[in-house]
């Protein structure tokens, strides 16, 4: 099987196809995979270094606003088919496998034109404008949440699958958790709320916690604290203002980045975070309450349909990116971490949609296809 996955911009569209392609090499390692990005998003280091080529094309997402550099940026992106065209010539895939995302524009265009077998991955609950403009047009859609479903009208086939992750439920002895945090400097004894706001932070949720930490809201719990490797020195900056000083702060260990975020995730007992689809599929994962704080959008409020996914079910809360501050973030925080029953049950009940075997279901689904197109 020889597949060509479109690919590019965040780790949100990346890390779900480099997972995908590491199942079909499980599966049949025979295969060959190789992706289509830009030379400008996170592909260029992800794609190499998960032992996969990628090839490069001009593509760039459409704005609504008329401006010169957008109108280059649309010829760009249209002229971009002939490069497909050429890829696609050299490779000569047996099926177009798509994560979301504008680089899916020239790739799939090429495909259905010379009917190559399709398949999008969605993994928001709110479909993307590739997923929605093809949707008609492609052999099938996999999604991540059931929830998705309702969003796209006219398609020949979707399937709920989940989203491929890293993150594992772990089953780890009070042993390896009092280890854990003790190697991180942090003791086993109050509530853990982890937050994070990605790789690159989240300054809203940063301000809010430098609040709720400089108010001395934390007395009754303890906080493991990624700021995003960028935004590590502004919050230190922020503390130093008021004569804190980052390392040695009552109940909170504060870090650029969290490297064995699977092992955290498992022995923390809240989650406060942004909500992109992935992080929502991980926090369903690990069985965890999570308080979101959804990044917006001018285009659509995909996070925050994300976020609604556990929210409804009563597994989440959340807090808006414009209002949340140490005082709201704080009360949030002390109506879950303060009742145990609470904070186990909401727990449970994220746990009810955690996927189950997503990258068998979806390799599945792929040679299904490819075998329906050969009865044709």
């Amino acid at each position: 099987m020889r597949v060509v996955i479109s690919a590019a911009g965040t780790g949100g569209h990346i890390n779900p196809g480099i997972a995908i392609a590491n199942k079909i090499k499980e599966k049949d390692p025979k295969s060959e995979v190789l992706f289509i990005g830009t030379n400008r998003g996170l592909e260029n280091d992800l794609v190499p270094r998960a032992g996969y080529k990628l090839r490069t094309i001009e593509a760039y997402g459409l704005k609504k606003e008329i401006s010169i550099q957008n109108l280059i940026h649309i010829y760009q992106t249209i002229s971009s088919r002939k490069n497909v065209e050429k890829i696609f010539d050299n490779f000569k895939p047996d099926l177009v496998l798509g994560t979301g995302g504008y680089i899916c524009g020239p790739v799939f265009s090429v495909a259905i034109k010379r009917n190559i077998p399709t398949v999008f991955h969605e993994s928001n609950a709110y479909p993307g404008k590739a997923v929605k403009f093809f949707s008609q047009k492609v052999d099938e859609i996999l999604v991540g949440f059931e929830e998705t479903k309702n969003k796209l009208d006219g398609c020949k086939k979707i399937v709920v699958t989940g989203t491929p992750t890293k993150i594992k439920k772990l089953n780890l002895s009070e042993q390896k958790k009092k280890e854990i945090l003790e190697k991180i400097g942090i003791k086993n004894k109050l509530p853990l709320v982890l937050v994070f706001g990605g790789s690159q932070g989240a300054q809203k949720i940063n301000e809010a916690i430098v609040d709720l930490i400089r108010l001395k809201k934390n007395e009754k719990y303890q906080i493991l604290w990624a700021t995003g490797t960028k935004q590590f020195d502004i919050v230190k900056g922020k503390f130093e203002d008021h004569n804190i000083y980052i390392n040695n702060i009552k109940n909170v260990k504060v870090l650029p980045y969290i490297y064995n975020m699977e092992e955290i995730m498992n022995i923390s007992d809240l989650i406060v975070c942004r909500s992109g689809a992935m992080t929502v599929t991980e926090i369903s994962i690990v069985g965890k309450p999570a308080i979101f704080v959804p990044l917006p959008s001018k285009s659509a409020n995909r996070q925050e349909d994300n976020a609604l996914v556990l929210k409804k079910i009563g597994a989440a809360k959340i807090i808006q990116n414009n209002e949340i501050n140490g005082e709201n973030l704080s009360h949030e925080i002390d109506d879950i971490i303060n009742d145990k029953s609470e904070l186990d049950e909401m727990g449970k009940i994220a746990s009810t949609i955690a996927p189950v075997n997503v990258e068998e279901k979806i390799y599945n689904e792929l040679i299904e296809l490819l075998k329906d197109k050969e009865k044709v």
